[in-house]
C-alpha cells in the first residue's frame, strides 16, 4: 500500500488543527479489517471535533470522519473477505481511533458491518450515522409501543442530518409529525419530507416551562436537549414516548417528575455509538427496507474530499442542511 492521504485533526499548544497528511499503512490503527474507504460523511460531531469548538477528540493525532463506507482490502476475520462492501460508524471512530477521512482505515471486525442488500456505498453515508440515529430512535421507540394510531409527533432540530431523516422514515410509516426548527426559511423543505406542520421555535416561550401543559404529542424525537426538551416532556401525551438523541442546543435538562409520574411518558435514550450486535446490523437492514427514507437524494449533497476543510464551520454556524457525503475516493 503506497503513502495514503488523510486528514489528521492535531492539538498544539491548546489549539486544535486539522490537514491533510500523508499516512502509511504503518500508521494506522490496530484493527482486524482495513477497508479501501470509498465515502464518508459530515456529522454535526465531526465538525465540533475537526475545528475543536467541542471536546469529541478523545487521543491526538486522530484521523477525522465517525462513518466510513468501502471496500475491504483484508480481514484477519472469517466474517469479512477482501472485495466484502462494508460499512463502518461510530465506536470509537474519528475521535480516538483514525477514521473515515483517509484513503485506508483498519477498524476492529466488531465495528463493521456487511453493507445490506439494496443500499449502495453513497447511500449508506447519505445515511451514515444521522441514518442510523434516526432509525433506532424510530425502532425503540415502536419497540415502546409507539403507533400512527397514538396520535402526532413532533422532531426537533428537524433540519438537521437526524431531524430530517427521522421526519422522513416517521412520515412513511404513517405518522403526523410536526417538524420543530428554528429555520423559518425551511418550512417547505421539511413539509417535502413528509412533515404534515412546522413550527418554528421563536414561537415557543422557553422562559416559562409549566411542569405539565397542554397534551399534545405522542411521540417526539429530540436533536436539540435542553430547555426544548424540557418543554416537549412537559407536552407529551398519556404514555408518551420520547427519543432523546442530541445535544445541539444543550446537554442540560432542567423538567420535573411530572410528566413520567403524572401522564407515564417515556424518556428513551438513543445511544447509537456503541450498541453492538446483532441490534446494528439489524438497524441497517431495515434502513434498506421498511425503514428507508424516501427522499434521501433530496437531503442529501456531495463534496470532494479536498473541499472538507471548508464545510466544518457550515456546521459550526448553523448553514447547513441535511447530509453531506465526502467522495475520498474520488467515485
Amino acid at each position: 500500500m503506497s503513502p495514503f492521504k488523510a486528514y489528521l485533526i492535531e492539538q498544539k499548544e491548546g489549539l486544535t488543527r486539522g490537514g491533510f497528511v500523508a499516512l502509511e499503512e504503518s500508521q494506522l490503527d490496530p484493527g482486524d479489517v482495513t477497508i479501501k474507504v470509498v465515502y464518508s460523511s459530515v456529522n454535526f460531531k465531526d465538525a465540533l471535533a475537526a475545528t475543536g469548538a467541542g471536546r469529541i477528540i478523545r487521543r491526538y493525532p486522530c484521523v477525522g470522519g465517525i462513518d466510513l463506507s468501502g471496500i475491504v482490502e483484508t480481514s484477519a476475520d472469517p466474517r469479512f473477505r477482501a472485495g466484502d462492501a462494508v460499512i463502518a460508524t461510530s465506536f470509537d471512530i474519528g475521535v480516538a481511533h483514525h477514521g473515515g477521512y483517509a484513503e485506508y482505515a483498519r477498524v476492529p471486525a466488531d465495528w463493521v458491518v456487511p453493507l445490506p442488500a439494496g443500499l449502495s456505498l453513497y447511500e449508506a453515508m447519505a445515511l451514515g450515522t444521522a441514518g442510523f440515529t434516526a432509525a433506532l430512535g424510530v425502532v425503540r421507540m415502536e419497540e415502546n409501543g409507539l403507533t400512527p394510531a397514538k396520535g402526532p409527533l413532533i422532531v426537533s432540530g428537524a433540519t438537521g442530518g437526524v431531524g430530517g431523516l427521522a421526519v422522513d422514515i416517521l412520515a412513511g410509516r404513517g405518522y403526523q409529525v410536526t417538524a420543530l426548527t428554528g429555520k423559518e426559511a425551511e418550512a417547505d423543505y421539511l413539509k417535502g419530507l413528509g412533515a404534515t406542520d412546522v413550527m418554528f421555535r421563536s414561537a415557543l416561550d422557553l422562559s416559562r416551562i409549566r411542569p405539565l401543559d397542554k397534551a399534545l404529542w405522542a411521540g417526539a424525537v429530540d436533536n436539540l436537549g435542553g430547555d426544548v426538551l424540557a418543554w416537549i416532556a412537559s407536552t407529551m401525551k398519556q404514555g408518551g414516548t420520547i427519543a432523546s438523541i442530541g445535544l445541539a442546543a444543550s446537554a442540560s435538562l432542567n423538567t420535573t417528575v411530572m410528566p413520567f409520574i403524572l401522564r407515564g411518558a417515556s424518556l428513551l435514550g438513543i445511544d447509537s455509538g456503541y450498541i453492538g450486535e446483532p441490534y446494528r446490523s439489524g438497524v441497517w437492514q431495515r434502513l434498506a427496507t421498511d425503514l428507508r427514507p424516501r427522499h434521501l437524494p433530496q437531503m442529501t449533497r456531495s463534496i470532494a474530499f479536498d473541499d472538507l476543510p471548508g464545510i466544518f464551520d457550515d456546521f459550526i454556524g448553523g448553514r447547513v442542511r441535511g447530509r453531506v457525503v465526502v467522495d475520498v475516493a474520488g467515485a
